[in-house]
Formats: structure tokens, C-alpha cells, sequence
């Protein structure tokens, strides 16, 4: 089934009665080839890729509960590529690259929208760096225009520019910057492998990884077992969790973000908005309800939801951003899972185990990372090479030092990337 402007206008006329569903629900195989553990956007992608771009379609993602459940539908939808390291930026760059083109790739619509994003700056040493980061994203081959206060005014002409503590000087646009659909990501995704072969098997736990003599042979999970020569653990904020059931202790903390939005209002916020020294960021969804979140809870949890004091600081900060939103009514808020590293850049990589492959610590960055992530495990499983755009991202870098990617200077602390 494929979807059209046409197709659409004839379901509407006949009642939406030719809708089919998305995807199958198969019953699990006793063997695949491949097994991802995890149904989330990196998951998904992951088995998309492996069937287009490397044929391998005996293919199963089992998740715990249903497709898109995840981190993958807890987020503020930002996609971006305005990353300032080697190792970093260029694998960012790719993942928009995947972006602009997923629509047509996938025949799904997953509101992309491209409206730009723009990172304010309240100081004249935050300005230098900006003006650092945005001449490495060019040099990189994405695009960064440096606004004076005068230039962010013309675009965010709402904003409270005189803040005593906190004057706008001016901001780092990212035109290519934006949102998309969480949900539609997982659907266009799992759909897309669905069509290839691939089974979505849902409300399947894993329980056990089977290891014999050094070498992965499968899973045991909450539908029985199953055989696979190749296993990748994708699981987000519960990476640590499963990557112990093949002996593995990960250098991650699993820690909470909240994000919260409005009751629908007429547009207002035309891009998407990153206030840096509060630690706010804000866009407007299509439905008209204002997308927004901060920093995370600060203490390592597993739970997906948040506390008081952190929904307080969040507010505080929009307020001193953008007073306008002070009459906004807030509907309700959720948390999703960070699985953070010590120096808050991501891991894809195999592991010591043969046929064993993680990929996880995506700190803020997994769902711009969707397709880029994807694309560099399928290939990474495919082939037994990483990919070049995440060849920075190694598992070994923790134990050897080498190559570590210390995007915000802040060091070995997980709770501060």
C-alpha cells in the first residue's frame, strides 16, 4: 500500500474503510539472522537499512512493549546538525542529510518541518564561541548564520531582550534546523522494514542473552527462545540493563528528561528556540501546543517521569525567555530514559562477544540521531566495519582515552552532557 494525495482523497470520500494496517504481527521465528532488541526509532532504522541497503531481510526487532512506546515518542522532536567536534559533526550532517530525504524514501509523512533553529547567546565569550561552532558547521557543509540582537529580534521579536541577567546579544541560526513527528518516525520506519521482510515482534521481553564460547547464538525471551547468529542491543535508557545479561557493565547512567506541552494556540513560535543559559528549548507542534523541556532530573532513575522541583526550574526559565507564555496553559508532561556517557557522545559498536553489537548513549541527542544511527549499525552488522561517519564512536574509547569526543568541555561527568 502505498500513500498519495490521491489515495488520501479517495478514503476520505469512501469512509477510510481501504485503510490496511501498518505492519504484520507475525508470530516469532525460531531462528533470524539478525535480532535488534528494542522497537524505538534507532531500532527500527537499524532494520530498515539492513533490508534496503544490505539485503538482509530474516530480520526480527523485539520489543518490550508496543512499536514507538519508547524514548522514541518521549522527546521535543528537535532535529538538528549543529555539532561542533570531529566525530560529531559529520555524523549529525549525515543523519539530516537522511532526514530531508526520509519523506519520499519511506512514502510517509513524518512532518518534517525545516523551519530553523536558532541558539541564543547572552555574553560576548558565549558569542565567540558560537561564531566557532557556526564556521565548523559550515566547513562541515551544513549551514549557520551568526545573528547580531538586531537579527534575532526580526525573527523573535516576542523574546524579553533586556533580561537583567540574561541580555539577548544575539544567536547562532541553523536554517535547516527543525521538528518532526516522533510518532510517524517509529510508524514510517516500521512500516518501511515491515514492507521489507522484517518482523515487529511486540510484547516481547527479552529475558536472557545466549552466549556459548565467546560467541552470541540468540535470546531468550517472554515468547520463547530464539536463535540468531547476529544480536544488537538498542534500547536507549535501558541499556545497562540488558547489555548485563551478556556479562557487559556499560559506561552509562540512565537518567530522566521531561518535556511538556501547552493546549493548542494559534501560531506563534515560528522556529525552534535553544535559550542555553536557562537550559529551555521550545517549538510550536502542529497542533498548536508549545514543545518544550530542559535539563535532566540530575539523579540517575529509570522511572519515565519527572519531579516538582525540576518542572518548576523548566518553567522559570521559559518565563524568563518569553513572558508572552505565562497565560499558556501546561496539559501534561512526560520523561524519557537518557542513557548518558561520560563524555555525551554516542557508542555503535560490536563488543567482546561475537555477533554481540550496542548501540546506545545518545544522552540529548537520539532523536535527530534516528536515521543516522541506523544507517551506521545496519552497515556496521552488515560489513563487520563501522561506517565513516561514526568511526569516533567506540566503545573502547573509555578504557584507552583515545578518541574521546567532549562536545560541551564539561568532562567526565555524565549528568552534565
Amino acid at each position: 500500500m502505498r500513500f498519495s494525495g490521491l489515495r488520501v482523497l479517495r478514503e476520505g470520500l469512501t469512509g477510510n474503510r481501504g485503510w490496511a494496517p501498518h505492519w504484520r504481527d507475525p508470530e516469532p521465528k525460531s531462528e533470524y539472522d539478525v535480532v535488534i532488541i528494542g522497537g524505538g526509532g534507532h531500532g527500527l532504522s537499524t532494520a530498515y537499512y539492513l533490508a534496503k541497503n544490505h539485503g538482509i531481510t530474516n530480520v526480527a526487532v523485539l520489543e518490550k512493549g508496543y512499536i514507538g512506546g519508547g524514548n522514541v515518542g518521549r522527546n521535543t522532536t528537535i532535529v538538528r546538525a549543529n555539532y561542533f567536534l570531529p566525530g560529531n559533526s559529520e555524523f549529525y550532517s549525515h543523519s539530516l542529510k537522511l532526514w530531508e530525504g526520509m519523506e519520499e524514501d519511506l512514502n510517509y509523512n513524518v512532518m518534517h518541518s525545516q523551519r530553523g533553529l536558532i541558539n541564543l547567546f547572552h555574553s560576548d565569550g558565549q558569542r565567540d564561541a558560537f561564531v566557532r561552532r557556526g564556521n565548523s558547521m559550515i566547513a562541515q557543509g551544513d549551514d549557520a548564520v551568526l545573528l547580531d540582537r538586531e537579527g534575532v529580534r526580526k525573527h523573535l521579536p516576542y523574546l524579553d531582550f533586556d533580561n537583567v541577567r540574561f541580555p539577548i546579544y544575539g544567536g547562532l541560526l541553523h536554517p535547516r534546523g527543525g521538528s518532526a513527528r516522533h510518532d510517524a518516525v517509529a510508524w514510517g520506519y516500521g512500516r518501511g522494514a515491515d514492507q521489507r521482510g522484517v518482523d515487529l515482534l511486540q510484547n516481547c521481553e527479552v529475558t536472557g542473552i545466549d552466549i556459548e564460547n565467546g560467541k552470541v547464538r540468540g535470546v531468550q525471551t517472554s515468547r520463547g527462545p530464539i536463535r540468531a547468529k547476529k544480536v544488537a542491543i538498542v534500547v536507549a535508557g535501558r541499556s545497562g540493563q540488558v547489555a548485563a545479561m551478556a556479562g557487559m557493565r556499560l559506561p552509562i547512567e540512565s537518567h530522566v528528561l521531561q518535556a511538556f506541552v501547552t493546549e493548542g494556540l494559534k501560531p506563534v513560535i515560528d522556529h525552534v528556540v535553544s535559550f542555553g543559559m536557562g537550559h529551555f528549548y521550545i517549538s510550536q507542534s502542529d497542533k498548536g501546543g508549545l514543545v518544550f523541556g530542559g535539563d535532566i532530573d540530575f539523579y540517575a532513575s529509570y522511572a519515565q517521569r519527572g519531579n516538582l522541583p525540576m518542572k518548576e526550574h523548566v518553567m522559570e526559565a521559559g518565563m524568563t525567555l518569553m513572558p508572552m507564555i505565562g497565560k499558556a496553559k501546561v496539559l501534561r508532561s512526560w520523561g524519557g530514559i537518557m542513557d548518558m556517557t561520560p563524555d555525551g557522545s554516542p557508542i555503535i559498536d560490536k563488543t567482546d562477544t561475537e555477533g554481540l553489537f550496542i548501540d546506545c548513549g545518545w544522552c540529548y541527542g537520539g532523536f535527530k540521531a534516528v536515521p543516522g544511527s541506523g544507517w551506521a549499525l545496519a552497515h556496521l552488522m552488515a560489513t563487520g566495519e563501522s561506517h565513516e561517519t561514526a568511526r569516533g564512536f567506540r566503545l573502547d574509547r573509555y578504557r584507552t582515552g583515545r578518541g574521546i569526543i567532549d562536545e560541551e568541555g564539561t568532562g567526565s561527568q555524565h549528568n552534565l552532557h
